[in-house]
């Protein structure tokens, strides 16, 4: 019986995939209009549907907030279901969308790549008209954002919202973080180390580490994709495009040239990433600090919003060593390139225009609100989206304490902010997401070959990545 249960859902998942992915032009967005009606919000009782990944911390932050929200609109439920994480809450919309947009949630937590594989159900609202309707609602508010609210958006992270090809805005910014280079300071300053600027000098700093500590492997960098497409963004070599027929342009030989020397840098044992620690984050060696007999990293290349996970276990009441924290290196310093990461919230159509209007409002609150944004950012350690939080006595309090122990969260906020003009994105099309996943996997086969023939295994990896691609957007 359980087997007939789990064939009858892999069918399910598989019918829901096929559903999803129609065939379409590949460059072209399909989000849903959406005609806001006189009066706006008119006081309804509704209930929305909200998923995300918000763990414990977050879910009291947001239960909050919801709570003040009610206050403006009290007929508003807010249902919020903590799905899993990112790749969950796309499965699961995924098999919803398959039965209508009806089924899927309001609301939900996305990366644009998510959002492109909606488009093709012509499911995510196309928000401008929401966003710049005078319509007031009968409780007299703004149906939409102020022009005092638009001009307080940290632009590059709004704009994110409009990287599908067809000018519309399908996604609002939440929070944002980046990558950032998390670092060993007492080991670094013990022996006169300096974080590195460039890769060039991280070459160097390795060979360093491994005379000093042969046992070590002095870098940890847990995404293979997120490496391959920045040091792609940063040579200006090519990713992806929404311009011409192919959207892929990875193949290229700069970037079989960075391949071969990552490369080389595993086969020296200089890095390691979380595919070849096990599927283990890297940032589990880097916190175990100078101990003898394991593997560990001094450096871990991972999310400024992700720094309580290298914060080091604590010995006596102290902490194992002080992290520090500097921007990512770059090929070159004048022109710096950093992944800009972190959620955004996209709205499903709903036959009901008075649900969009409602996930519109709520929406609206939690991407406008100081305090929200306030609150949220210090739980996190992502940086707000919006700019007065930045005047806001109590965050700045907070960040102002950034430290490499008890306030490392604000401390990695803190360099995101002071290097989010860095910060890019890749355009969102169908088969994004097919491609970033596809160039991790490549790299990490690259990485771990024991081949001899190195370049036939990079020409290998490459071709079969791009024919994957092409094979996934069809």
């Amino acid at each position: 019986m359980k087997k007939v249960t789990a064939i009858v859902m892999l069918l399910v998942i598989v019918i829901a995939s096929l559903a999803v992915f129609v065939a379409c032009d590949k460059n072209t967005s399909l989000g849903s209009d959406f005609t806001v009606p006189e009066g706006g919000y008119d006081g309804s009782a509704v209930t929305i549907k909200f998923y995300h990944t918000m763990g414990q911390s977050l879910r009291k932050i947001l239960d909050n907030h919801i709570v003040e929200f009610n206050k403006i609109y009290p007929n508003i439920t807010i249902k919020a279901e903590q799905v899993g994480g990112y790749d969950e809450v796309l499965n699961q919309i995924n098999t919803e969308l398959a039965g209508g947009s009806e089924n899927a949630p309001n609301l939900a937590y996305c990366y644009s790549d998510h959002v492109a594989v909606y488009n093709l159900s012509k499911s995510v609202i196309k928000l401008d008209v929401l966003a710049d309707s005078n319509i007031t609602n009968s409780d007299g508010s703004l149906v939409g954002f102020t022009q005092e609210e638009k001009d307080n958006f940290i632009e590059h992270f709004y704009n994110e919202g409009k990287q599908f090809g067809d000018g519309a805005t399908y996604q609002l910014p939440l929070s944002r973080s980046t990558e950032v280079l998390y670092y060993n300071k007492d080991f670094f300053d013990k022996n006169n180390l300096t974080p590195p600027t460039t890769w060039d000098e991280m070459e160097v700093l390795c060979a360093k580490i491994k005379e000093l500590d042969s046992e070590s492997t002095p870098l940890g960098y847990d995404s293979e994709a997120n490496w391959f497409i920045t040091m792609a963004e940063q040579s200006g070599s090519g990713y992806t495009t929404l311009d011409g027929d192919d959207n892929f342009t990875f193949v290229n030989d700069t970037n079989k040239a960075f391949v071969k020397k990552l490369r080389e840098w595993r086969q020296k044992g200089y890095v390691v990433t979380k595919s070849l620690n096990s599927n283990t984050y890297t940032s589990d060696l880097f916190k175990i600090g100078e101990v003898q007999g394991k593997l560990k990293t001094y450096m871990c290349i991972g999310s400024s919003g992700g720094a309580t996970y290298q914060r080091p276990a604590k010995e006596n009441g102290k902490y194992l060593f002080e992290v520090g924290i500097s921007p990512l290196p770059q090929l070159d310093p004048s022109n710096p390139k950093a992944m800009s990461q972190g959620p955004s919230l996209c709205i499903f159509n709903k036959k009901n225009p008075q649900e969009v209007l409602a996930t519109w409002l709520f929406a609206k609150y939690l991407t406008t609100n100081l305090e929200f944004q306030s609150d949220f950012a210090m739980e996190s350690g992502y940086i707000p989206v919006i700019k007065s939080v930045n005047d806001d006595p109590i965050y700045k309090a907070w960040l102002e304490k950034y430290n490499g122990g008890d306030f490392l969260t604000a401390y990695g906020a803190k360099m995101c902010t002071e290097n989010q003009n860095a910060c890019f994105t890749s355009p969102a099309f169908n088969g994004s997401s097919s491609a970033r996943e596809q160039v991790g996997l490549l790299l990490a086969k690259c990485m771990s070959s024991d081949t001899t023939d190195v370049d036939a295994l990079i020409n290998s990896a490459f071709k079969d990545a791009y024919d994957k691609c092409i094979y996934d957007q069809q």
